[in-house]
């Protein structure tokens, strides 16, 4: 298997700055539970590793980096994904929850690197006419909406009260660069007794 390479790491903390959020092991927990997911993967905002260690669970290899050493297990650290130029590594999908405000980013890169990406986002992701290269590209497969509420994703490090439901509606958005056409969207829970239906957005 190949390796990551380090890509031009420069000063990526000064630009972007620390913006760490765990994401609720039930989150990715549904994923693989509506979407087939390859055996190889890249985490590129793995954290403290939150979805790392669950695709790691259910049989997955798990390329772990970010940009700060958050103690994710087997992972590298300072490195910056929008900055790699270089492909050479073995995953066949990349699987990150990155900070919205640099949430296109991610998939726009992700798509140069490999032909399936996979970010968790809030719904509002699909607005906007800044990200219409990638939303109207036809290369957005499915779209995987939590009919009811994530738990809250708090910032990593909090000490004040936890809150037990999120504020806004998330999704796992799906690119595909061999899919071309309409978009599914599917309706998906983390909570057990519910079940998923699905319906294509036009």
């Amino acid at each position: 298997m190949g390796q990551l390479s380090a890509g031009n790491t420069g000063d990526p903390l000064k630009d972007r700055k620390d913006d760490c959020y765990e994401t609720p092991v039930e989150a990715t927990q549904a994923l693989l539970k509506c979407e087939h997911i390859p055996k190889y993967i890249w985490e590129p905002a793995c954290g403290s590793g939150a979805i790392v260690k669950v695709l790691r669970a259910a049989g997955h290899v798990v390329y772990a980096t970010d940009l700060v050493d958050y103690g994710c297990p087997r992972s590298q650290s300072r490195i910056d994904f929008l900055m790699e130029r270089d492909g050479n590594f073995a995953a066949d999908a990349i699987i990150t929850n990155p900070p919205f405000k640099n949430g296109a980013d991610f998939v726009r890169k992700g798509l140069e690197l490999c032909h399936k990406v996979i970010v968790l986002q809030r719904m509002a992701f699909i607005e906007g006419s800044g990200r219409s290269d990638i939303i109207d590209s036809g290369m957005l497969a499915r779209i995987h909406v939590f009919r009811n509420r994530l738990p809250m994703m708090h910032r990593l490090g909090w000490s004040g009260p936890k809150l037990s439901g999120g504020m806004a509606c998330y999704a796992w958005f799906v690119f595909d660069r061999n899919h071309k056409g309409a978009t599914t969207i599917d309706r998906i829970s983390w909570k057990p007794q519910m079940k998923s239906t699905s319906n294509i957005y036009r």
